[in-house]
């Protein structure tokens, strides 16, 4: 029908015409209204009443695809005004949905959509009346206040068919007896509250942005989980969008019902071929995430069918990075626990006339529309016996493939099920020389660890069709996949390959060094696992994909960090003070604070001596007003140690650099307010410092237009500056690999695994947000 007639048609039941191009526009809405329509037609003779148009209308618009065979029976019910309000076509659309694959039994029908319940006034003025006498100190108390829309939810309980304006109604009507008419005091506003004060107007920058936008999304992943995501119920797969629903369909979701006890069941299957990055912890935190908030189960499955490929310390490093960020699997299985079913699940599919053997070559099937297949209308008999010499080695590789009959939506035509690569697999040796690919792997494990929930990122959505086709076509319990948008974080790169091109030109030292983005990597830095989930719920689950600066990662490592990272005093650059008239006769202890706002979470002791050491930087010959610390004009104080120095004296070296100043020291109480205060230690123990920037100067490192010389010529040599000798109090003497501390004044640093028992050595996790405007 031409889009002026569906126009036209649609008008004819009552829709403006505004509405009837809009409807036109949408091709599945207008297609299910249209039908909808027609079908109506047969069981109303002359026009179609408004009401039950309107119905019709919402019909179109709600039913889903698994339900649609359905439709015809749905208008016949609203044609006849048997189904006559929203509530009853909800009920309806449900039903049906419930029973997609099947008849449907009208009795039960007409009972689970209340067809026929009708309640007389006296029913209905009951069941307000008990609601409204349950609540009647509320209601005297505030009045016309009082929200009554619980008071529906709970009346509609003892009379749910009932219309939703008949029974306002009589709530309205009854709550008018109970108070009597509005009063003036009634028709005022209440009061607002005060609000507070908007902050200050800052420079906007993007680490403000990040931290602002922490104030969005959820907190933790649990909350996430719980409030954020609406995934479908456990058994209810079909109910989902784009589900296809087989005669089997039902049987299956009983069956797998029974096996799973109802619980959430999702799984992370990573390929064992390279250590995870940050975009991983996304889909870490939303498979363990998902099935830890619903009191369910997550498998950790190895998708290890690409031997050539696989590494040991990449099975280990995987495990270690999803314990590391929190999580438990409730079991660790491998896609080659499962070789010989899914080898027997492909017989099955040849011989349900699905699957064929091909010879066509892997470079004649690349591109947008490779040849067809010459072999698809090879007779089965003749594929299953070619199935069974590629997997006794009777080809080379390359020569043969199994390839399923089905289409993937990119368009992709009889995507490849098994290849022969001989190669022996970590696990399983040489018993196989045929491996299956993801396209067949991936749906199948699912199914056979009864996953609830297959979530995987956006790129997989054009793999969904096939994913439901393949369960289907073997009569398999299905699972839904949910897809949600991937995360990339820019000013870095996560491809595999990269990486290990920065390992090989030594730009980097290997996937842990603290520069990468990596877990390993983060981890070595110092980030804390807590800090990845929060970042993770921060940005919450979506299909957008998103590309996100490392400030706001940074910001939620320090919002971490400042809770957990005890304090301490490490002088990175160290300029030697001698305190000439040091009040003590030999050094002292001070106390010093682990949490300075929190006094009541510890303390530990300093020694204060003769002869301390300061920031270099803390010391100017010259300097303008802005400077607040020590010069040969203006004193400073000494964090912990109440004294206020002066300087008395510089000593330089040939290059006019200071070497040593001689100070005298006073009581704080006894001095005039210094402007500053400056970190210190004493007796110290010599550590190193390693400090971090950006690995690469551009957003987008891999994009030619922005890097034409390629990402290799974005690395900034100036991304790690050692420190080799600085000062730390020797409070942090005991300090083990990993361990995390704030430097006061200086950022948040943690013990690196090169550190030994003789020197430790200091990764800088995060600079304090303060830095940017300390003078």
């Amino acid at each position: 029908m031409a889009a002026d007639d569906l126009i036209a048609f649609f008008m004819e039941v009552g829709l403006s015409e505004e509405k009837a191009k809009e409807t036109a526009k949408n091709d599945h809405v207008a297609k299910n209204f249209k039908n909808a329509i027609e079908q109506a037609k047969k069981h109303i003779a002359g026009a179609i009443p408004k009401p039950v148009a309107n119905l019709l209308y919402s019909l179109a618009s709600k039913v889903k695809d698994q339900a649609s065979t359905h439709v015809p029976f749905l208008v016949e019910y609203i044609a006849n005004g048997k189904i006559n309000s929203e509530l009853q076509l909800t009920a309806a659309l449900d039903f049906a949905l419930a029973h997609a694959a099947g008849d449907i039994k009208r009795a039960e029908f007409e009972k689970g959509c209340g067809v026929g319940v009708s309640y007389t006034d006296t029913e209905v003025v009951k069941a307000v009346a008990a609601v409204l006498a349950a609540n009647t100190e509320g209601l005297i108390e505030n009045r016309y206040r009082f929200v009554v829309g619980p008071l529906l939810v709970e009346a509609r309980k003892a009379v749910p068919w009932v219309e939703g304006k008949r029974l306002k109604d009589e709530v309205d009507r009854q709550i008018l007896k109970l108070l009597g008419p509005k009063t003036a005091e009634d028709n005022e506003k209440p009061a607002k509250k005060k609000e507070k004060p908007a902050p200050e107007k800052k420079d906007s920058n993007t680490a403000e942005k990040a931290e602002k936008a922490e104030s969005s999304g959820a907190t933790t992943i649990a909350e996430l989980m719980k409030t954020r995501v609406n995934f479908h119920k456990v058994g209810e797969n079909y109910k989902t969008n784009g589900y296809v629903i087989t005669p089997k369909t039902m049987e299956l979701l009983a069956q797998h019902l029974k096996e799973t006890g109802g619980k959430v069941i999702t799984r992370f299957p990573p390929e064992p071929n390279g250590i995870l990055h940050i975009g991983h912890a996304k889909a870490i935190n939303i498979n363990f995430g998902y099935a830890t908030a619903h009191d369910g189960l997550c498998y950790l499955r190895y998708d290890d069918t690409n031997p050539e490929k696989e590494e040991e310390k990449f099975f280990t490093a995987i495990k270690d990075m999803v314990e590391w960020l929190g999580y438990k699997p409730y079991k660790i299985t491998h896609s080659s626990d499962y070789f010989q079913e899914l080898y027997d699940l492909a017989v099955e599919l040849i011989k349900r006339g699905d699957a064929y053997v091909c010879h066509q070559k892997a470079e004649d099937l690349k591109g947008h529309n490779p040849p067809p297949s010459p072999w698809a209308n090879r007779p089965i008999a003749e594929s299953l016996a070619l199935f069974e010499d590629m997997k006794n080695g009777m080809f080379d590789e390359g020569a043969a493939t199994l390839r399923m009959r089905t289409v993937l939506e990119e368009g992709k035509v009889d995507p490849v099920a098994y290849r022969i690569k001989y190669v022996a697999h970590h696990r399983t040796g040489t018993k196989w020389c045929i491996y299956p690919t993801y396209d067949y792997t991936h749906c199948l494990c699912d199914s056979i660890e009864n996953i609830t929930h297959s979530l995987c990122t956006k790129e997989f959505q054009q793999r969904r069709s096939s994913y439901y086709w393949l369960c289907n076509a073997l009569d398999l319990y299905c699972p839904v996949q949910w897809e949600y948008g991937r995360l990339n974080v820019n000013y870095t790169v996560v491809s595999k390959r990269k990486i290990a091109k920065l390992i090989e030109t030594q730009i980097v030292r290997d996937w842990d060094d603290p520069r990468l983005f990596t877990l390993t990597a983060l981890r070595r830095r110092g980030f804390p696992p807590e800090a990845l989930n929060n970042f993770c719920a921060l940005l919450g689950v979506t299909m957008s994909e998103m590309a996100i600066d490392p400030q706001l990662l940074e910001a939620c490592v320090r919002n971490v960090l400042n809770e957990t990272a005890p304090r301490h005093l490490v002088v990175l650059e160290p300029l030697k003070v001698t305190i000439l008239n040091f009040p003590h006769k030999a050094a002292v202890a001070v106390e010093a604070l682990d949490f300075p706002e929190k006094p009541e979470r510890g303390k530990h002791t300093i020694q204060f001596a003769p002869v301390i050491y300061i920031e270099r930087s803390d010391f100017r010959k010259d300097a303008d007003k802005n400077f607040k610390r020590l010069t040969p004009t203006q004193h400073v104080g000494l964090r912990y140690a109440n004294v206020v120095l002066e300087v008395k004296k510089v000593i330089e070296g040939a290059d006019g650099e200071p070497l040593e100043l001689h100070v005298e020291c006073k009581p704080l109480g006894d001095a005039e307010k210094p402007k500053g205060f400056i970190h210190w230690v004493a007796d110290p123990i010599v550590v190193e410092a390693r400090l971090y920037e950006r690995l690469f100067r551009h957003k987008s490192p891999e994009d030619p237009s922005e890097v034409p010389g390629g990402f290799l010529s974005d690395c900034n040599p100036d991304s790690m500056r050692v420190i080799p000798n600085a000062l730390a109090d020797k409070s942090l003497a005991g300090a083990k690999v990993y361990d995390k501390f704030q430097f006061e004044r200086v950022g948040f640093f943690s013990v690196d695994p090169d550190s030994s028992a003789d020197r430790l050595v200091f990764n800088r996790t995060v600079s304090l947000k303060e830095d940017a405007a300390k003078n």
